[in-house]
């Protein structure tokens, strides 16, 4: 057994919300140069470089990305042979979420209840997913999320009949009836499988994987390329501008499901898809 103080993992949330909103990953910036190089319209070509612009300000100064620094969603993967000591893990991640929007002067966005809307002041408390894994270590990611996507996600409960074009089409629609709203050029994460709220949860895990990794089933990996042609297609463009990039990638996660269902959501992230994750 392997003993891991609940301290520790304050400070380790702290920095990974610290990190998250204020360097985006490699993969999602190396994508979007690539893209401004491709771009055919002068508008999102534009766009493009204000999105290069920022980031590189937002990680020399040390500043948020972007305005709205999310809801702290925490994925915490806790080996079984771990034993947490000196107190509370919850307790313990919403300190380093307390910690992280207070250091970083980031903005507090959420609210104690839905509808009293009275705003906890600290940006707590975090969204947490907790898996028990074999080994002796824990990983925690920590992926904020902007509500300007958030609130343009759906989900579907299809029959098993439907194929692969209705489903293709309920992504596709997705992003058009979002428009602009999400902050475009987006990433797509997919859930498919699970039951009613298990695949929302896929949908998000897949907006924390890389965007130059496809889904290691081959057929799956396919069925992502063509969701994302079907979603460029749509010519929504930089910030809603028009152009031939939509989406960055379409990302699709999958779990087993009930005969007589087939769940699908739909996760959208905007061009900011924020996630940072460490070991311990």
């Amino acid at each position: 057994m392997r003993e891991v103080s609940c301290s520790v993992i304050t400070q380790k949330v702290r920095n990974l919300f610290l990190q998250a909103n204020t360097n985006l990953p490699t993969d999602i910036v190396d994508c979007i140069y690539k893209c401004a190089k491709t771009e055919t319209s002068p508008t999102a070509s534009s766009c493009f470089e204000d999105m290069i612009e920022n980031f590189k300000l937002a990680k020399d100064n040390g500043l948020p990305i972007c305005q709205d620094t999310g809801m702290a969603v925490v994925f915490a993967e806790i080996g079984q042979e771990v034993v947490l000591t000196d107190g509370n893990f919850e307790e313990a991640v919403n300190e380093g979420v307390r910690r992280a929007y207070a250091d970083g002067a980031f903005r507090c966005s959420v609210v104690a209840d839905p509808l009293r809307r009275v705003n906890t002041n600290d940006n707590t408390p975090a969204i947490i997913f907790t898996r028990i894994v074999p080994g002796c270590s824990v990983k925690l990611t920590a992926a904020p999320k902007g509500f300007g996507s958030e609130n343009m996600s759906r989900q579907a409960m299809f029959t098993p009949a439907a194929d692969e074009e209705k489903i293709i089409d309920f992504v596709r629609d997705t992003v058009k009836r979002a428009g602009s709203n999400p902050c475009p050029p987006i990433i797509v994460g997919v859930g498919i499988g699970g039951d009613f709220e298990y695949s929302a949860l896929l949908s998000k895990i897949a907006l924390c994987r890389e965007v130059d990794k496809r889904n290691t089933d081959p057929y799956y990996a396919e069925l992502e390329e063509r969701m994302l042609q079907a979603v460029n297609s749509l010519g929504i463009g930089p910030q809603g501008f028009g152009g031939d990039v939509t989406a960055l990638a379409v990302n699709i996660e999958t779990f087993p499901t009930h005969i007589a269902g087939l769940p699908v959501a739909v996760n959208i992230g905007c061009h900011v898809t924020r996630h940072a994750s460490t070991v311990i």
